[in-house]
């Protein structure tokens, strides 16, 4: 679907169409897993002349949904984007390639120079920070407002770089079982890996960029992943490699949410299925998000009980850093 919209977003709040195909059309870039990426010299167009101009509206307490893809990010990014008072960007990378000007590039839809998957404070520069404030007004102004939901998972390694543009930013750390988020990047790699111009493009980026990244900068940040790093490195089997991505990127979100309690909340993935209402009134509360009943009640008809998948045979090596990752997270393992 184009947006992620669909008839039942559109009928129960028609007002949102426009917030969301404005985001899609000007605000998102195409990444080099889909199609349409002929806009992308369009919208970094826009941004360059958006930067120019004097900011429109003031961007105050942006909320940043992180945590491991395909682990819920996507729909709780669409549950808030009903909220009366939000705009919803879904993994606007295009956006902060356009402020930083290269470096970030994990997948390498932008630029294939290096990248870094962690950037902090220095790296928020005062004409990053003004970029990236009035690119973010200026979405507000054109959707009519107030907050922005900005949907990058991968932010989750870069909260100190966020802070020091954004300091009263609010964080979602969304986690999910480990079983089912990483058989979903394997269904997901699937569905959506394509080769072009002698490259392979999937999960992983052009030819694995994003793996490698992660492997040399992340991996080694980890005692008992560290010592296998050579070893993962050659590693194609997309289950293992989605392993190696969730538990480090859970380490890193339940870290951050038992430091800073006042600015990052931990969302369990199932239990905001089961219970949908509590979960949206909890974090609309953490965010500063003023009540609103269509939102709530858009949450309780979307969320359904979360599908299951099967365990599968681990590496070795990941066997126990995966069993404490889970039970971290307060999920219960079963090795098979």
């Amino acid at each position: 679907m184009v947006a992620q919209i669909d008839r039942h977003y559109i009928r129960t709040r028609p007002s949102r169409l426009w917030s969301r195909l404005i985001s899609y059309g000007l605000f998102e870039g195409r990444p080099l897993t889909t199609r349409g990426q002929w806009i992308n010299p369009l919208v970094f167009a826009h941004f360059a002349l958006e930067a120019q101009l004097p900011p429109l509206k003031r961007s105050k307490a942006p909320i940043f949904v992180l945590g491991a893809g395909r682990s819920g990010t996507t729909i709780l990014g669409i549950l808030l984007s009903m909220h009366r008072d939000v705009g919803f960007l879904n993994e606007p990378k295009a956006m902060w390639h356009a402020a930083l000007g290269g470096g970030e590039d994990l997948i390498g839809s932008y630029d294939r120079g290096a990248a870094r998957y962690r950037l902090d404070a220095a790296d928020a520069t005062p004409e990053v920070i003004r970029t990236l404030h009035h690119i973010q007004g200026a979405y507000l102004r054109l959707t009519g407002t107030r907050r922005v939901v900005d949907k990058y998972p991968e932010l989750v390694f870069r909260l100190p770089f966020v802070k020091a543009i954004f300091p009263d930013a609010r964080f979602l750390f969304i986690a999910r079982n480990g079983w089912d988020t990483c058989a979903s990047i394997k269904g997901w790699s699937g569905r959506h890996g394509t080769e072009a111009d002698g490259e392979s493009h999937d999960w992983w980026g052009a030819d694995s960029r994003k793996w490698h990244l992660l492997v040399d900068q992340i991996v080694p940040e980890h005692a008992d992943l560290a010592l296998h790093a050579a070893e993962m490195r050659g590693w194609t089997d997309q289950e293992q490699r989605a392993i190696v991505e969730w538990i480090v990127t859970m380490r890193e979100g339940h870290a951050l949410a038992q430091a800073h309690p006042d600015e990052v909340l931990h969302v369990p993935y199932e239990e905001m299925c089961a219970a949908p209402r509590d979960w949206m009134t909890r974090i609309a509360n953490f965010a500063g998000l003023s009540g609103d009943e269509t939102f709530l009640s858009y949450a309780e008809e979307k969320l359904t009980e979360a599908p299951r998948h099967a365990s599968f045979a681990l590496a070795p090596c990941l066997e126990a850093p995966f069993d404490e990752t889970m039970r971290r997270l307060g999920y219960e393992n079963s090795l098979p």
